[in-house]
């Protein structure tokens, strides 16, 4: 006994935390899976921020609560949060079940592992350059390169702008902004938010990123980017970068990569890719044509927790860089860490080209669901998504009435929400008025799912 602590054998009684577990599970199980994506329930139970505090008692006290309390605690968190793998869920870029990266999420979570050495997580270590290795062959990397899984597509776009800036001042590292002349980068005014973000959190200020204008689809006018450079350029400013976006967050659109990329070798600009959403074209042979150049990108960033269903958090960033220029940007060599005298190879010990210290294998959630299911199931997902698009965008044309003005989609979905039926996100765009974003992933999600998309809109709104 020390300072009146008792520290002979464990405090927690192993057998009583195996039973809440299965108990749990269980519950998990019946409310989370089975209930969740049935759809005969209901995709939420909206509750107003005031009476879900109420329901859910959220003060933490300095007494703890008997099992069956927690565990009813466990059911109302399921019962009142959105059920984003139900079939009638269309709000985000995520959506539906998928069993064997779920599994890997709970195998991730039992393990506690953190990815920064190969001695504490050496078969998440492999696992993850397996699925980097197989994302830079689709990407058309014959010579590979180097990446990193990491904490969502807004990070990985950071990380581009940090070593795309890292390339062309490597000074900045160590003597800070004061080494750096004006830089400035290129993005089209379709890009997600992040790309501005990063520039902020960089330092490089959001008035240095230069929006490029769009076509009437939303893809980026490369005549338009080159103009903008020689302006820059003529401004005294240097500029460093170009981001392209495979797949924008509200129009879906493509960017010609192609020719964007010949701009950057002309400029001597890193170009990056942002294909969180639209990467998992590249699986399927009929569709990969969306991406046509990406293999002359120097860095991409591909979600596959969006189109491949992959749990969240999963998202990977590569570099077409054979140089250690990811390692190089980020090292700060800690000691504790990253011994070079170790018993086995250090290269796998990969922490050091993160500006994160522990990170969870993400990786491991889309290696074994493509263990799974093989790249042939995969591509047959993302052939059916867009098919599935494709019809609902057919069925859309045969309805009259189906053109929604400002004040209506706001009040649908208020509608929809409460009434629990299905849950689609809204939103305006330029001069246009609102419009539901219809985002269609999950294979759980029928032809009849999209005619009750059609029909529900019309009899929530059919007053309006």
């Amino acid at each position: 006994i020390i300072d009146n602590i008792p520290l002979n054998g464990p405090t927690v009684n192993v057998l009583a935390s195996e039973n809440f577990i299965h108990q749990s599970m269980s519950i998990i199980v019946e409310n989370a899976i089975k209930k969740a994506t049935d759809v005969r329930e209901k995709v939420c139970e909206w509750r107003s921020p005031e009476q879900l505090k109420e329901l859910l008692d959220l003060e933490l006290r300095d007494g703890g609560e008997s099992e069956s309390e927690i565990l009813q605690r466990f059911k109302d968190a399921i019962r009142y949060s959105v059920k984003t793998t139900h079939p009638h869920f269309f709000n985000q870029l995520y959506a539906g079940m998928e069993p064997y990266s779920m599994v890997a999420s709970f195998i991730i979570e039992a393990l506690k592992p953190s990815l920064y050495t190969y001695e504490v997580a050496p078969v998440f270590t492999l696992a993850e350059e397996a699925v980097l290795k197989k994302m830079m062959e689709l990407i058309g990397w014959k010579d590979g390169g180097d990446g990193i899984f990491n904490a969502g597509g807004s990070m990985s776009n950071m990380y581009a702008v940090n070593l795309a800036r890292y390339r062309c001042c490597p000074d900045i590292k160590e003597n800070g902004l004061s080494a750096a002349p004006r830089l400035v980068m290129f993005t089209s005014q379709e890009c997600h938010y992040s790309i501005s973000k990063a520039a902020a959190l960089l330092g490089i200020g959001t008035k240095n990123v230069y929006a490029i204008p769009s076509d009437e689809r939303g893809k980026m006018i490369p005549s338009a980017l080159e103009e903008q450079i020689l302006s820059a350029k003529s401004e005294g400013a240097v500029p460093f970068m170009v981001n392209a976006t495979a797949g924008t967050t509200v129009l879906g659109a493509f960017d010609p990569i192609d020719v964007i990329a010949d701009i950057c070798e002309k400029h001597n600009l890193w170009l990056h890719v942002d294909a969180c959403w639209g990467g998992a074209a590249l699986v399927s042979s009929k569709h990969k044509h969306l991406l046509k150049g990406i293999h002359r990108a120097d860095s991409v960033a591909w979600n596959p927790h969006k189109m491949l269903m992959a749990c969240l958090q999963c998202s990977a960033f590569m570099v077409r860089d054979k140089t250690s220029l990811l390692q190089r940007c980020h090292s700060a060599r800690a000691s504790y860490l990253f011994q070079q005298d170790k018993f086995y190879d250090v290269s796998y010990d990969t922490g050091d080209k993160s500006v994160q210290c522990s990170r969870k294998p993400d990786a491991f959630k889309i290696w074994l669901m493509w263990k799974a299911l093989g790249s042939k199931e995969l591509e047959q997902r993302v052939d059916r998504a867009l098919a599935m698009a494709r019809y609902l965008a057919e069925e859309i044309k045969k309805r009259e009435g189906f053109r929604l003005l400002m004040e209506v989609a706001p009040v649908i979905k208020e509608r929809m929400m409460k009434k629990g039926s299905m849950m689609v996100g809204y939103q305006p765009h330029g001069e246009k008025a609102n419009f539901f974003r219809m985002i269609i992933i999950s294979p759980q999600v029928s032809r009849q799912d999209m005619d009750f998309v059609l029909d529900e809109i019309n009899n929530l709104g059919k007053d309006l």
